[in-house]
């Protein structure tokens, strides 16, 4: 199996889990730190979807892959085009790479208002609520397709 369906099989599970997750487990249990977990299975699903295009594209020569991060996210934002990704849903992942990013470093979170509040060293302030979780779901849902469709997948 080559690397680049490895990822796509691991974007395809963690895109289920917060589907469910947000869908099912949340409106039931209706425990606000879950939208965090939520929000971290949508992280993975749009990482190994990256990946997934990446390796593609490496597969057939068309870019190289760097060792570091950042480059190859510039690689991916290139491809994005060829893969029908409009500049808004390419804001949209970067924003939800860039939120990920300080909900690790972050130096505390906490519930208040039905949102979660990610509060940052220099004591910044992000929100995250259910229904930004569920737009970032269904952007999730947009890519993992079009990748599908554009590397011709069968599941």
């Amino acid at each position: 199996m080559e690397e680049f369906e490895k990822n796509f099989q691991i974007a395809i599970k963690s895109l289920k889990i917060a589907d469910h997750m947000a869908y099912i487990t949340y409106p039931l249990v209706t425990e606000h730190r879950l939208i965090l977990k939520i929000f971290d299975e949508i992280y993975n699903s749009v990482i190994n979807c990256i990946n997934t295009i990446l390796n593609y594209e490496y597969l057939y020569k068309r870019i190289h892959i760097y060792k570091d991060n950042q480059d190859n996210l510039r690689t991916f934002v290139k491809c994005a085009k060829r893969y029908d990704l409009n500049n808004e849903q390419i804001k949209k992942i970067l924003e939800i790479l860039a939120l990920y990013k300080k909900h690790k470093e972050s130096a505390m979170e906490f519930v208040k208002n039905e949102k979660v509040v990610i509060l940052a060293d220099n004591l910044s302030t992000q929100t995250l609520n259910i229904k930004k979780t569920k737009e970032y779901l269904f952007l999730a849902k947009e890519l993992l397709l079009k990748t599908k469709v554009k590397i011709n997948y069968k599941s």
